[in-house]
């Protein structure tokens, strides 16, 4: 199944260290030749510092004991310049590592590097300089060193692209060291700052978004709540476009997500949508059983996609996680998925057809006649179908219920509020920013006009400037200072 396989479509939104992880997997799992694997490895370290992690694995691959020149003196050149880095950030790593002294310090950046600078005579530098110590420390595979002075240096630094990509960094860190909880806060902080951001063009923001989705499955699929929050993320109109200009591999886990989550079965229309509309650009045996069963109503071709789903999940990096247990080795996400998937082609099924053949309905969930029996019994006590199993025939006869109009109303309306909450937020932001920095202005030209300064070339020319871009007025209509000022208090009222 290494055809359905995703890594040279996810690795290039990611950062090269979470590459391996994907690589180990597919490693195991031997879909590809040891060779390629470690191949592929030797070349995403040779842009890091884990030097000796390179000189391991190419004596595995080419089953020798020496290495190439190139890599000695790579060697020698990166403990050269970690011993630079080191020196240049001593001063605010000591003062960092002291508590006392660090209890001084405030939310007011421009505060701390003042008190830094007077005390401590610790400068802009410095603090530049433990930036580049956290972000080399993070090349030679100190993830716990990084991500601690990735944190400090969020909280002295006033530069917003390099917070920026700090933050990055030390995203990348938590989830290479599986600290899902603070990876999940710190991918939720990137957003906020993502989505509020002025980026210098649309297309960059676009970029950011599409990074962030890729870095968010090592978080959703190992989180204990990240199977709601991919789909909180995924189906926001930004991100889902996104997905829909230049991610469509990702509608896999959107629909894994989807199906897996039982209490978020109402995105299964939207869903189902977006996989209609995008069918030409990515399909897999995932968003083609859906297809099947929900648009063609082909029960058969539905049941050979969903062996292959069975495949796609158990060779997925993200959604094949195998748990060990004992003796034997479990994969949670398919066993889910094939109940949930199951459940789907029942229902869909029933919803045509009165009476049911368990003989064929087994057929169709590739089950033996006595376990579709048995799991058609407990799916009727739980779920309170209106059905009724008689064993002697071998059927399922289905009552009848329809939804009355209130019913249908209520269903249709459940999302309306939240996505006109949406709506309105994402229209009022700007305008409500450019509406207080409008009234910030008015007031400082009010109290400068109060004061009846009538030689004051400067706050004229400020206040024109304000009254025609708020009641477009040209300079050559306001005759006099007085004049000025009651319109501007006429604004105020």
């Amino acid at each position: 199944m290494a055809n359905y396989d995703l890594t040279s479509r996810i690795a290039p939104h990611l950062d090269r260290h979470l590459v391996f992880p994907l690589l180990e997997f597919l490693q195991e799992l031997q879909l590809y030749a040891d060779d390629e694997i470690l191949k592929a490895k030797i070349e995403l370290l040779s842009q890091t510092n884990m030097v000796d992690y390179a000189m391991d694995i190419h004596k595995t691959l080419y089953h020798t004991e020496e290495v190439p020149q190139e890599m000695i003196d790579r060697r020698i050149e990166v403990v050269a310049r970690l011993k630079s880095l080191e020196e240049s950030a001593a001063p605010l790593i000591s003062f960092l590592q002291n508590a006392t002294l660090v209890q001084e310090l405030r939310p007011d950046k421009q505060y701390n590097i003042q008190m830094l600078n007077d005390r401590f005579q610790i400068g802009v530098d410095q603090i530049e300089a433990l930036y580049q110590y956290a972000k080399f420390q993070f090349e030679c595979g100190n993830y716990s060193g990084a991500a601690d002075y990735l944190y400090q240096y969020r909280a002295l630094c006033t530069n917003s692209d390099r917070s920026l990509s700090a933050l990055w960094g030390k995203l990348a860190a938590e989830i290479l060291m599986q600290n899902w909880d603070i990876a999940l806060e710190e991918l939720n902080r990137l957003k906020e700052i993502i989505d509020s951001k002025n980026f210098s063009s649309p297309l960059n923001q676009l970029q950011n978004r599409i990074w962030l989705m890729h870095w968010s499955l090592f978080i959703f699929f190992n989180h204990e709540n990240g199977r709601n929050g991919i789909i909180d993320l995924f189906f926001q109109d930004r991100y889902l476009n996104a997905i829909q200009t230049n991610a469509h591999h990702l509608l896999r886990y959107v629909a894994t997500a989807v199906i897996v989550n039982k209490r978020r079965r109402n995105m299964l229309k939207e869903l189902i949508k977006v996989i209609q509309q995008e069918q030409h650009y990515y399909r897999d045996p995932i968003t083609e059983f859906l297809e099947c069963l929900y648009v063609n109503y082909d029960f058969e071709s539905a049941q050979k996609k969903l062996r292959e789903c069975e495949q796609v999940i158990l060779n997925d990096p993200f959604l094949g996680k195998r748990v060990e247990g004992g003796n034997f080795t479990t994969v949670p996400l398919r066993d889910e998925f094939l109940e949930n998937a199951r459940l789907f082609i029942f229902e869909t099924y029933c919803r045509i057809h009165r009476c049911i053949d368990i003989s064929m309905l087994a057929e169709k969930l590739n089950m033996s006649y006595d376990e579709a029996e048995l799991w058609i019994m407990n799916l009727v006590r739980n779920s309170k179908l209106e059905a009724k199993i008689d064993s002697a025939l071998g059927t399922v006869i289905m009552g009848t219920s329809h939804l009355n109009v209130y019913e249908q109303i209520i269903e249709n309306m459940k999302n309306l509020n939240m996505r006109t909450y949406v709506l309105a937020k994402n229209i009022l932001e700007p305008t409500q920013a450019a509406r207080d920095l409008a009234f910030t202005e008015r007031d400082n030209l009010s109290e400068v006009l109060l004061q009846d300064d009538e030689d004051d070339i400067e706050v004229w020319e400020r206040s024109c400037r304000f009254l025609s871009r708020s009641r477009n007025l040209q300079p050559q209509h306001i005759w006099n200072h007085h004049e000025l000022s009651g319109l501007i208090m006429l604004d105020l009222l």
